[in-house]
């Protein structure tokens, strides 16, 4: 087979260890997975009673315009349906920019220590990939800006950033957006937008109005807590979305997503209790961060990432076997760091006794080489 030489460097993407693995491997009952950035809370109960009561037959395909849920989403967000696009998670919104914009003779621009999948597909499409070192885990828009060419076709930015979890205050990204050139599609990933609570944070849907190279990309998979369904959407003016449609695959959102997205856009009351009670879990995090003097990033997410000086897979692999799944900073370029879900109140106090047990085990560990 003479298959494309870049597909053959890449591995694919690593989700993490699945309840059910770590359950067989290490004789567990119960099994806590902070790895994937999943909402801990579920789902609202209106998406619970609209699956309940979905009716449709199996054997039709989805509407292929998602009309219903465009209808009601466009509706939540004070934009034309015809300004929306929608994909099966963001990930495939990802992968559709990059299908659309770029190829052997176009370069992108991302920051290093940010979503995979940005680098991941740009490879896949042989594009030039320019990664430009992030600072102290935020995008260094300067620089950014510093390594656009003539080539240029696509800009990335995550904020928050997973996985930092940290943001681009509005100051800093409207001073970057006027630099970039028209011409340029910059890519704002807001996969986790519903958590952040700074005051200094934009207004994304308004700035795609201002900026016509601007898509704002957004998920059902976080705060929604509708991950096993995929639905994902993204933002711009009407010629953005005109430009990418015929890059998205036909039927992509599956009719029990399209049922499930549009009743979850109704119930905020849910969207709000799920982001008060994540704040309370990042505190619970901070608190033991602060104990015990580790580094950690504050977080306008679901999620904290903590560097704890040591081996990241000897942190990973001490949670894993007490029933604990979290993401090992390896693969997301912090060696010495682990990145973990906010759970709830009883999970995050779980692993945190955990992570104290780890940290008496691995200072007992150094008094003794010490010693000797």
């Amino acid at each position: 087979m003479r298959w494309k030489e870049q597909l053959l460097k890449l591995t694919p993407y690593q989700p993490g260890k699945s309840i059910e693995q770590v359950k067989k491997q290490y004789q567990l009952e119960k099994i806590v997975k902070l790895a994937s950035n999943e909402n801990p809370f579920g789902c609202s109960e209106m998406v619970k009673s609209a699956l309940r009561s979905y009716s449709e037959s199996l054997a039709i395909y989805p509407n292929g315009n998602a009309a219903n849920l465009r209808e009601k989403l466009a509706k939540f967000l004070q934009v034309d349906e015809e300004e929306i696009i929608f994909g099966n998670g963001s990930d495939n919104l990802i992968q559709i920019i990059s299908r659309a914009l770029l190829h052997p003779d176009a370069s992108t621009v991302m920051s290093t220590n940010t979503f995979s999948q940005y680098k991941h597909n740009a490879i896949l499409d042989g594009a030039i990939i320019k990664e430009v070192p992030d600072i102290n885990g935020e995008h260094d828009l300067d620089s950014m800006l510093a390594a656009i060419d003539e080539k240029t076709n696509v800009i990335w930015v995550c904020s928050p950033n997973n996985p930092t979890g940290t943001y681009i205050p509005e100051n800093k990204l409207v001073a970057f957006l006027d630099q970039v050139p028209e011409h340029i599609l910059v890519v704002l990933d807001e996969a986790y937008y519903e958590y952040v609570i700074a005051d200094d944070y934009y207004d994304s849907i308004n700035l795609t109005r201002k900026y016509r190279n601007l898509i704002v990309l957004r998920t059902f998979s976080k705060i929604y807590g509708l991950a096993a369904l995929r639905v994902g959407y993204g933002v711009a003016q009407k010629e953005i979305i005109k430009a990418l449609e015929p890059a998205r695959e036909p039927f992509n959102v599956n009719s029990v997503a399209q049922t499930a997205a549009a009743a979850a856009i109704a119930d905020q009351k849910f969207v709000e209790e799920c982001k008060k009670k994540n704040r309370q879990g990042l505190e619970q995090f901070y608190q033991f961060c602060k104990r015990n003097d580790l580094r950690y990033y504050p977080s306008q997410t679901n999620f904290i990432l903590i560097d704890f000086k040591v081996e990241s897979e000897k942190v990973f692999q001490f949670l894993l076997e007490r029933g604990f799944i979290v993401r090992s900073g390896n693969a997301l370029g912090f060696p010495t760091a682990v990145r973990i879900t906010v759970g709830s109140t009883e999970q995050n106090e779980g692993v945190i006794k955990a992570l104290e047990e780890f940290l008496a085990e691995y200072k007992s560990e150094v008094e003794t080489i010490l010693g000797e």
